[in-house]
């Protein structure tokens, strides 16, 4: 069991929790029980960063359209974007399919808890700025640009699952070689690893801290791998990440009106 960070609904804001993360159970008043019993608020209060086209496969679908008008080269920083914190939403709480949409697309993403203020921060010293690692769902309304920002598919309501806790980065030897895998329904429909993301985690965050800060608790998305899958109303949606855990949450139809 290792001692993991997490926000459980009726607990204390921030909790200490033992979690087994290959079987993905919390020992919780001295029992051990699944993720899947519990509601988790998200375990991030900061700020959250995507970064597009991180991973290789996902990078050479868009390879002739980099030469094309308006930018004619491929991108030479990362693209970004934000999560703003209307979207996030914790492991077992439901996705909202919004009115007239019949898909989502499921971006699973290894996520990065960035522990203290990073400026200027070099490579070879990135590790000293990350807390630990969490697993995000960058939900989005399926589209095709990447040149625009998708503020109205990616940044809606509960559109970032993340969760459920907070691994150390001491557990993780090295987060460049984690199996990624995705369920729908059960049935795995995607799976990835890390190693092949373009920019590694240090080389994000140096690139990253070049031209702005990351503050404690900001959290960078490392990328998304091609082939997300896509869900529809009623779909379960598991996302393992190995060593980290599993996040779980389900879509049904966005409730408009309600207080929140």
């Amino acid at each position: 069991m290792s001692l993991v960070k997490a926000s459980l609904r009726g607990l204390g804001a921030w909790d200490d929790v033992r979690a087994n993360l290959d079987e993905f159970v919390v020992e919780l008043h001295g029992d051990q029980q699944p993720i899947s019993d519990i509601t988790w608020n998200p375990p991030v209060s900061g700020t959250v960063y995507g970064v597009l086209l991180n991973y290789q496969g996902q990078y050479d679908k868009f390879r002739e359209q980099f030469h094309q008008p308006p930018y004619k080269q491929p991108p030479k920083a990362p693209i970004l974007y934000i999560k703003p914190a209307n979207t996030l939403t914790g492991c077992n709480c439901p996705i909202p399919l919004p009115a007239g949409e019949e898909r989502l697309e499921m971006g699973a993403a290894l996520a990065v808890v960035i522990g203290k203020t990073a400026t200027h921060v070099k490579a070879e010293h990135a590790w000293d700025y990350i807390e630990g690692y969490t697993i995000a769902n960058d939900v989005s309304i399926p589209h095709e640009s990447v040149y625009r920002p998708a503020i109205k598919q990616k940044a809606r309501d509960g559109f970032c699952p993340i969760g459920p806790w907070i691994v150390s980065k001491d557990d993780i030897v090295d987060p460049g070689q984690l199996n990624i895998r995705v369920y729908i329904n059960g049935e795995l429909k995607q799976e990835n690893n890390t190693r092949n993301m373009i920019r590694s985690i240090p080389t994000l965050i140096e690139d990253v801290t070049d031209f702005m800060t990351l503050n404690r608790g900001d959290v960078l998305l490392a990328g998304v791998p091609e082939g997300a899958p896509l869900v529809g109303k009623g779909d379960h949606v598991r996302i393992e990440i190995s060593r980290i855990g599993a996040l779980e949450n389900t879509i049904a139809p966005e409730q408009r009106g309600e207080s929140k």
